[in-house]
Parts: structure tokens; sequence; C-alpha cells
């Protein structure tokens, strides 16, 4: 649980020497550590470690009736929980606008790149899987975006396909491996002052101006998502996304090796 103990000034004055609290340089993630299968009865399941925030997230799949207006299309649905025991800003209730906010830049991603592929998950008519990728928050320190896109990509990655059969779906036996497309991560800066640095921590994030987050595959960008009040100029964002997908490779890397691929 991040618990703020040092000032705005503290953060831009270390900044502005170009350095940081924890000694990284402006540009380098926190440690990552990548568990999957840390929920038995999900079809694919992860736990995301990125510095002292952690993101769980567990996969369902299921049979639903597809989308009017795309009725061969599996659905997909993404949800977050921010857990009380993860910040004490975090309260028991309905989804808060960051929970909302946190599944959908999740989502956007994970459709944009195709990491899963919809329109080969038809059944029959009027009957589709469903995934459902459910993020939960076990502890806050900054950039929740980031470690919950690698937890559900994790979790996607290394999960397996149920069977349906006479109107049922068969979760035991032997079970395939759940098919899956691009392989997609993101990226997050926070502006604070006149500095840029990668992978907020939580007093980052309370002293940041403007944040932005960069989700891309191998070959594009795919998704992005501004937040806070501040502004990046085109030339910033220029430079970002050139950062990002030199980034990604890294994070990339980390998410095959984490499913065995």
């Amino acid at each position: 649980m991040q618990i703020r103990t040092v000032t705005d000034d503290f953060i831009k004055d270390l900044l502005m020497k170009g350095t940081r609290e924890d000694g990284r340089g402006m540009g380098a993630y926190r440690p990552i550590n990548i568990a999957t299968g840390t929920i038995p009865n999900a079809e694919g399941s992860a736990t995301v470690d990125m510095g002292h925030t952690k993101v769980l997230c567990g996969v369902k799949i299921g049979v639903g009736e597809p989308m009017p207006d795309k009725p061969k299309d599996g659905n997909i649905i993404t949800s977050a929980e921010l857990l009380p025991l993860a910040s004490p800003h975090y309260d028991i209730g309905p989804p808060t606008p960051e929970a909302i906010e946190f599944a959908r830049v999740v989502d956007r991603g994970i459709r944009a790149a195709k990491v899963i592929p919809t329109e080969k998950m038809f059944i029959e008519e009027e009957k589709v899987w469903e995934v459902y990728i459910d993020l939960y928050v076990l502890n806050y320190d900054g950039n929740l975006f980031d470690a919950g896109t690698m937890s559900a990509v994790a979790a996607i990655m290394s999960a397996r396909m149920p069977k349906y059969e006479g109107e049922k779906v068969i979760r035991e036996g032997s079970l395939g491996k759940f098919e899956t497309g691009n392989v997609i991560s993101s990226c997050t800066y926070a502006k604070i002052g006149n500095s840029i640095v990668l992978d907020p921590d939580g007093n980052e994030e309370a002293s940041m101006d403007a944040r932005i987050t960069i989700a891309n595959d191998e070959n594009y960008v795919r998704a992005m998502q501004k937040g806070a009040g501040g502004s990046f100029t085109f030339k910033e964002t220029e430079e970002l996304i050139e950062k990002t997908f030199e980034k990604s490779k890294e994070l990339r890397g980390i998410l095959k090796k984490a499913v065995g691929e």
C-alpha cells in the first residue's frame, strides 16, 4: 500500500538533477515479475509485480450471444476492481472513474491489437465465445495501466480453451491452448514540471502534471490515453512513441518468457 511521504518539490528537485527517488533513470522500469496460473479455476490468470504495484488478472471464457452488428464475432468484457487493501484512497462500492478508465485503457489496447481474434470465436447461430478479463489491483504504487496490460496479456496467452459439447461448456480434461493474435504492451509516461519519466511510481503520479499511455504491438501504435490536466507537445509525443517502440521489445520479451514462448 503506497502512502505518500514526500512533497512535490522534493520529487521535482530530484528530477531536475536527473535522478529519481528510487535511483532509476528517466526511461527505466522498476523490476517486473510475472507469475501465471495464480487462479486455479480460471481459464487463464497472471499476477504482475511492477515495483510495489501488484495487479492480478483472471480470464474466464464462456458462451453468450454476439453483438447485433457483429453476429459472428466473439465478445470481450473487461472490468477492474481497485481493492481497498491496495490503497487508502480506494473504497468498496460501484466502479469509480479511475477503475473505469483503468479497465477501458487495458481493453482498448487488447481489442485494437487483436490480441484476442474475436472473428474466430463463432460457435453457431446466436452463440459465440465470450472472454471475461477481470483485473484486481492488489497493491497500488503507480502505473496501473502498464501492469494491468501485462497481467491481462499474460493471462490471455496462458489460457486454456474450453470445449462446447451438447449445449455445455467443458472446462475439464484435455484442453488446447487459447488461440491468440498479436502481443501488446503499453508504456506510461508522467510529465512532472519539465521532466518526463517512464513508469511513474505512486509519489511521481501524485506530483505529475500530465500522463500519457501508449500501447503498441510489434508494428503499430494501437491505442493512446492522455490523463491529468497538463499537456505534451507534438515533439514530445513523437519522441515518446519512438521510445515506446524500443522499450516494448523488452516488455514483449518478458511476457513471452513468462508464458513459455
